[in-house]
């Protein structure tokens, strides 16, 4: 039988997070001064446990009345045996906070007071009028504090919030205003500081999964101060972004017993030991000046000031995830952190906790995908000697043929493009998608529930010229089997057409994997827009006019939406990252393949579902106004208009509410806003060249949105 300590540990490392219970301190003292017996433990714990079992096996509530129970043991223990008996500590030091410019106000949560307790870290003032280093432009994103987005919550076990940025005098900006006093000259003090004493990091987002690890961001005179180089030069070195193994600080990290993952010290260097029981030792360091902030992502947060920045990133950590490296790599993170891969099991054999799959996860263990799923370099095909096709589940990219155009048509003085918010976020709702390995059938009957690659011959099939086929990217007619993703296949059986599968590659085992991360970024996405101005209660020309501007009242909060948006696409991505480096060869494996989350098997069902919606709408449009699309790129559709609003053309009913099945306003994944107006004549003109009119209806060049 398990001895008192080890009950005791596995239920508190069950309850860790609950708010409700004392800390684990407390908890010890009780159990220590209770005197309670292995026996009457087990008695007491027994209920208990099995809720848990209940719990894990979703035979109860979301919150089983566990907790109750063990707080009812532990207030009869605090009731006989109050802490006052105990030797009282000695009062802390409260570090002063002065006044500080409203940019800076710190928002007190309800775990902290104005006053912040001294955890050994020495709090500085913030300067009414902080110097700015010579070269540093002035920014406009100070703004008072009623105006900005609520800042990120910060708790007992990391009081100062998720992240600071180090500038070169050693002050640690942290969220909420809070500035920090870093007394660190190398990497490796700077490692053992932020550990030991500046109270940063972040909770775990699920109960199964770990805590984020602190971020410290690095100004250009920081990294100079820490023995680093502003730039990284020359030509090998800007090529990998890292520097080389005999750099001074790499050398300062291996000799201080610190290790380096294997991307190495780059524009997101992870600094890390092995963990000690469940306690972290991860410090994961960005450094502005090597581009660390992808200004296509961050759009001008590099160049904000030190303050701003940790603001920016604060808020983007509080709503999303502590970013530890690109968008892309953030987006594909916060899936695993919501969904871990394992979770604390109970062995029926020695009735110890310990590690087991998580269900609903994607496991500890990385998968090979079907030969279609691959690219034509991976080993499964290369291997295997494979020439039976891939999937193109992949975005719209398709321009109508002038051909087509009627004189009506060409008439309207106006080409409208419209923008689908976050299509493929939207697409993620729901998503089904396979869990387990996938298993190879012949001439199987079509089943739209279940996810997999189906080979099909589609060619039969005729639709409107003027509509792109759902079922290619480049909108054009399929001209023999080919593989599809079952959304794809699904929505062809939705126009009414039978499908007879050849062969399929399907999984047994499926879930909606994607369904939190959804919710979270679709959360965060709703709430950035809100606090800019742009709220779900707009009316659609009240909604079009907030859009116009909303960018310029909170640089900020305009750089937050920008990488939320951006940890969409890169989090589908990079469920499909390629090979890189002019020396791979064929057949070779890449890092990216020992992840459990390389699934093109799941980047193919999003952007699939994307496109159908997409094409969906395009479809609806025709039945309720008649109108048909020039061009759509991914999520962007450009139609010929009377007038230079989408009010002009989109379908709305007698009384004046938006026609449901077309496209519709608003700020919410899914629904559109307007992309930018050219003249009819520019876009008939980009057309005759081959060019996409969606790709310039901005004003400029649009990124290409592949969900690479």
């Amino acid at each position: 039988m398990a001895s008192e300590e080890e009950l005791f540990a596995n239920i508190d490392a069950l309850l860790e997070e609950e708010p409700q219970l004392p800390p684990p301190a407390e908890r010890a003292r009780l159990r220590e001064a209770a005197g309670i017996t292995q026996a009457r433990l087990a008695q007491a714990l027994k209920s208990t446990v099995q809720t848990v079992k209940n719990y894990e096996n979703g035979r109860s509530e979301p919150k089983p009345p566990r907790l109750e129970a063990y707080q009812r043991l532990l207030k009869g223990w605090a009731a006989k045996y109050p802490a006052h008996a105990a030797p009282a500590a000695p009062a802390p030091v409260v570090a002063p906070q002065p006044e500080v410019p409203q940019t800076f106000t710190r928002v007190p949560t309800v775990e902290q007071d104005e006053t912040e307790p001294d955890i050994g870290v020495a709090v500085k003032p913030v300067p009414e009028h902080p110097a700015r280093p010579a070269g540093r432009p002035a920014t406009s994103s100070r703004r008072p504090a009623a105006k900005q987005a609520a800042k990120p919550a910060v708790g007992p076990r990391f009081p100062h919030g998720p992240l600071a940025v180090l500038d070169g005098d050693g002050s640690a900006y942290a969220v909420g205003g809070v500035v920090l006093d870093c007394p660190a000259t190398t990497v490796p003090e700077l490692v053992g500081w932020t550990l030991r004493e500046s109270g940063l990091g972040a909770a775990k987002l699920n109960r199964y999964g770990k805590d984020s690890d602190p971020l410290i961001v690095l100004t250009a005179a920081a990294a100079v101060k820490l023995g680093l180089p502003e730039r990284l030069e020359g030509h090998e070195q800007r090529r990998s972004l890292r520097l080389p193994e005999d750099h001074p600080v790499v050398k300062q990290v291996a000799k201080a017993k610190w290790q380096l993952t294997q991307r190495g010290f780059g524009p997101w260097a992870r600094i890390y030991r092995k963990a000690q029981g469940r306690d972290r030792q991860c410090v994961q360091l960005a450094v502005l000046s090597w581009d660390a902030l992808d200004e296509r992502s961050w759009p001008g947060v590099a160049e904000m000031e030190p303050a701003d920045i940790a603001r920016v990133l604060g808020v983007y950590a509080q709503r999303v995830i502590t970013p530890r490296g690109s968008t892309a790599v953030s987006g594909l993170e916060l899936m695993t952190a919501l969904r871990p891969p394992t979770k604390a099991v109970q062995d029926p054999a020695t009735g110890n906790w310990v590690s087991g799959y998580n269900a609903g996860s994607l496991g500890r263990e990385p998968m090979d995908p079907a030969p279609p799923e691959a690219t034509p370099e991976h080993p499964v095909v290369v291997n295997s000697g494979w020439t039976g096709g891939f999937l193109n589940e992949e975005a719209y990219q398709w321009v109508r043929s002038v051909g087509t155009l009627s004189d009506e048509e060409c008439t309207l003085p106006f080409a409208v493009g419209l923008d689908l918010n976050t299509a493929f976020l939207a697409a993620a709702a729901r998503l089904v998608v396979g869990l387990s390995a996938p298993d190879h059938f012949h001439a199987p009957k079509f089943n739209p529930k279940i996810p997999g690659s189906w080979l099909v011959d589609l060619s039969h099939i005729e639709l409107d010229p003027r509509l792109p086929s759902p079922f290619t990217p480049d909108g054009s007619r399929p001209t023999g089997p080919a593989w599809y993703q079952t959304h794809t296949l699904a929505y062809a059986q939705e126009l009414g057409y039978d499908v007879h599968p050849i062969e399929a590659y399907l999984r047994r085992e499926t879930g909606a994997y994607l369904d939190p991360w959804h919710d979270r970024l679709k959360t965060a996405y709703v709430g950035t827009l809100a606090d800019m101005g742009v709220t779900r209660d707009l009316s659609d020309t009240e909604f079009l006019a907030a859009m116009e501007h909303h960018k310029e009242k909170d640089p900020g909060l305009a750089a937050v939406l920008s990488a939320i948006k951006a940890t969409v696409k890169g989090g589908v991505g990079k469920l499909r990252e390629r090979p890189q480096g002019k020396h791979y060869k064929e057949g070779e494996t890449w890092p990216a393949l020992a992840r459990p989350t390389w699934r093109p098997d799941i980047r193919a069902a999003v952007i699939s579902k994307a496109r159908v919606n997409m094409h969906r709408k395009l479809n609806n449009m025709v039945k309720l106004t008649g109108l048909f699309p020039l061009a759509v790129l991914s999520d962007c559709v450009v139609y010929p208009s009377p007038g230079e609003s989408p009010l002009d053309f989109l379908p709305y009913a007698a009384s004046g509410k938006p026609q449901p099945g077309g496209f519709r306003l608003g700020p919410t994944p899914g629904l559109a806003k307007l992309e930018g107006v050219q003249s009819m004549l520019w876009a008939v003109d980009l057309m005759e060249k081959g060019l996409n009119p969606a790709r310039h209806i901005k004003g400029g060049d649009a990124v290409l949105d592949e969900g690479e």
